[in-house]
């Protein structure tokens, strides 16, 4: 047989390789004819005429759309640009992008702006993306237009141009005493009602005539230290056409707004509230933005402006009073020790009965695997009582956190490579560098502990719902005692296998068939990186899962050549850590993206589940309707399992119909001030949380955290006032 030289070969490879390049073009093609170029697909016209506001239009092909979320705006040199005022699209779930909305037709948008003294042109760039949603179907790249516009002779630096314009226009009318405007004191009445020390209750009062501007408002607390104001959740409004904002949402007569505080307020009397706000004069002027200030003593439920004060809600009984501190301990115990059956501490404790099985009969090494493990979980769990009591964090909430979800991501598929034999950490089950294994295996073994407290807490059980309640309202000293209570009730079975004689006794003897249950072992470490991965889809969408399987490869080369280099020179070692700090180049990326878009307020899914917002909660209570609230996150392992026994059922949507109840939900998996404020509100150290309202406005009847049909049936039917069936 006639060899080819390897030159050869590789010349032929590289002209054929150019061959297929040089077809691409012709080929792509014939499968783009009839596509239009992006301009002509999206045509684009902007208008600056309006002082401080560029009005934006798109006239969208047929057969094309645009994405709501891709369009970019930035200014160019002296210009400074506001936040967009985009109209809602239709919901579309995109094959990579996940929930989106889109534009058909053709789109508006208006980008208020101001500019540099001196400034005659507004530069500005509009970046955009659309795809063609018929054969060919594909999308077009980001496309991005340089926009130069004549700036009007109004439009002045650091003033609002359109408030300066405005108030040019209204100043020889508000105020006069021709009653062509009243003053904006008469006009625009603005109350604050405190309904509890973290909700204020914001009343604006209007005279018949005059409306209230909602995008064109601005609230905030000044000197407040960390204290912060949850974005509000408004009440719908009237659609207006406007002839300086565009299709915009006003308000006449009265808006009551509920806006909760974030933070600790038990050290503050007062709070200083400022409110901006703009409204008109129904077919007359416009007012200038308005800014007041309102100081609000916390605890009381009187309107700052003097009204005469209208009676608090009635507050759900805090259950602390419920339960003492011998109880919550006593529950703190049982549910450490329930936790260890858990799915999501599962997988990790997979490593730690490897480990305990490998030390045969030693009682020192089984003790020394034990006091270990056991340390990694108190001081972990120690840890993570102070940091929820210092920073009023709620259980489970750091799986918020995208970045750490994916950390644990990796952690997870690092375990699962370790236990498939892929990479070797110490010694190996042959005490292969015994000396190393006894050096590093009690970091090991703390390791493990840290990381079961980690991954347990998404997870709760039927006793830790009051011990954990308890915590949270409980002074320091008596919370930490339960937190330490808690990781005591995790490590106790490994303790007891550690120092009595008799139970150790019952373990397996060591054998060569050790080595394949720890392979086998692997396997839910693998799936929990799979589950974690599904909740920063959740969270950041497609875009984040790619990043994070890019660093899942990165990592994996990294262990592999960490491997392939144990035995080699300091200079090969080396190239570990520079592979692990590539491993962090997409860890970093994916912070960046921004959040998944939540359901719009109130918004009604298909099988009819209400998204959670206070304002629609309000609302269905006020028309004397009985409503389930289910607070949750995917994150939430009991959460998904009572969704799966109990309320993604036939039995409860029946249930729902016959009672005539809402079911409201609200997904805690991204933060969210509104439902953390819910959480406090009912004492809750975390997800889930379930809240029955009646019909009569009575206060809510919290459920427990595992959920039965018999006690949600039992629930909603006395929320409705309907008898309960009882066998004859």
């Amino acid at each position: 047989m006639r060899l080819i030289h390897p030159g050869r070969l590789a010349a032929r490879f590289l002209t054929l390789l150019c061959l297929l390049l040089g077809a691409l073009p012709a080929l792509a093609q014939d499968d783009l004819d009839g596509l239009l170029p992006v301009t002509e697909a999206y045509k684009l016209t902007a208008d600056a005429s309006t002082p401080g506001l560029v009005k934006l239009h798109w006239t969208i092909a047929p057969d094309y759309y645009l994405y709501r979320g891709r369009m970019k705006f930035k200014p160019g040199d002296g210009v400074t640009l506001g936040d967009a005022q985009l109209p809602d699209g239709e919901k579309h779930h995109d094959e990579y992008l996940g929930d989106v909305e889109t534009y058909h037709h053709s789109v508006d948008a208006t980008l208020p702006y101001t500019v540099a003294a001196g400034t005659a042109e507004l530069k500005l760039s509009v970046q955009y993306q659309g795809c063609h949603e018929v054969d060919p179907k594909i999308c077009y790249p980001p496309h991005t237009e340089q926009l130069t516009l004549a700036v009007p002779a109004a439009a002045t630096a650091g003033e609002d141009s359109l408030g300066a314009a405005l108030n040019k226009l209204g100043s020889t009318k508000v105020g006069v005493s021709n009653g062509a405007a009243l003053p904006a004191e008469q006009a625009f009445q603005l109350q604050a009602i405190v309904r509890g020390r973290q909700q204020l209750l914001l009343r604006w009062t209007m005279p018949k005539g005059y409306y209230l501007y909602r995008d064109q408002t601005a609230l905030k607390l000044k000197d407040a230290g960390s204290l912060t104001l949850a974005k509000p959740e408004w009440p719908a409004g009237t659609e207006h056409q406007d002839a300086h904002f565009g299709k915009t949402t006003v308000y006449f007569d009265q808006v009551e707004l509920p806006v909760a505080i974030q933070g600790d307020t038990s050290g503050r009397d007062t709070v200083y509230l400022e409110a901006s706000f703009q409204g008109c004069q129904d077919n007359g002027i416009c007012y200038p933005v308005m800014t007041r200030g309102l100081p609000i003593a916390l605890g009381e439920a009187a309107p700052t402006s003097g009204a005469v004060a209208e009676p608090a809600p009635e507050m759900p009984p805090a259950r602390t009073s419920e339960v003492g501190l011998g109880i919550a301990l006593l529950y703190a115990l049982l549910g450490g020790l329930i936790l260890n059956l858990m799915p999501c501490v599962l997988p990790v404790l997979s490593i730690k009965v490897v480990s305990v099985i490998e030390s045969g009969e030693s009682p020192a090494r089984r003790r020394s695997h034990a006091l270990t493990y056991s340390a990694g979980v108190l001081t972990s769990f120690v840890v993570l009582g102070v940091a929820v009591v210092a920073l009023a964090k709620a259980w489970g909430a750091q799986l918020q956190y995208p970045l750490l979800v994916a950390a644990l991501s990796l952690v997870m598929l690092t375990a699962g490579l370790w236990m498939s034999g892929v990479v070797q950490f110490g010694g190996s089950l042959g005490n292969v560098g015994s000396s190393l294994a006894n050096q590093k295996g009690w970091r090991g073994d703390f390791f493990v502990g840290v990381l079961a407290v980690v991954v347990a807490s998404p997870c709760t059980g039927p006793f830790m719902g009051p011990a954990l309640g308890y915590a949270f309202a409980a002074p320091a000293a008596q919370a930490m005692l339960v937190f330490f209570t808690l990781g005591l009730g995790l490590c106790l079975p490994f303790l007891a296998i550690g120092f009595v004689p008799a139970l150790a006794r019952l373990l397996p003897k060591p054998g060569a068939w050790m080595e394949t249950l720890k392979q086998v072992l692997a396997f839910p470490m693998y799936l929990a990186a799979v589950w974690l991965a599904w909740v920063l889809a959740n969270q950041r969408g497609a875009d984040a899962v790619g990043l994070l399987l890019v660093a899942a490869v990165l990592l994996a080369m990294t262990l592999w050549w960490f491997e392939k280099s144990r035995w080699s020179g300091s200079a090969s070692r080396s190239w570990v850590i520079v592979l692990a700090l590539l491993t962090a180049v997409p860890l970093y990326a994916l912070v960046r993206l921004p959040a998944a878009a939540p359901a719009s307020a109130g918004a009604v899914s298909a099988n009819g589940t209400v998204a959670f917002t206070p304002a629609k909660l309000a609302e269905l209570r006020k028309a004397g309707t009985p409503v389930f609230v289910d607070m949750t996150a995917d994150w939430c392992v009991t959460c998904k399992a009572n969704e799966h026994a109990v309320l993604d059922t036939d039995a409860f949507r029946d249930l729902l119909k016959k009672t005539g109840a809402v079911y409201m939900k609200g997904d805690w998996t991204n933060e969210d001030p509104a439902i953390t404020a819910f959480l406090q509100e009912y004492h809750s150290p975390g997800v889930p949380l379930y809240v029955v309202f009646p019909k009569d406005g009575g206060h809510g009847n919290r459920l427990p955290t595992v959920l039965t049909s018999s006690l949600v049936e039992e629930a909603l039917t006395k929320a409705a006032g309907t008898p309960v069936a009882t066998n004859p």
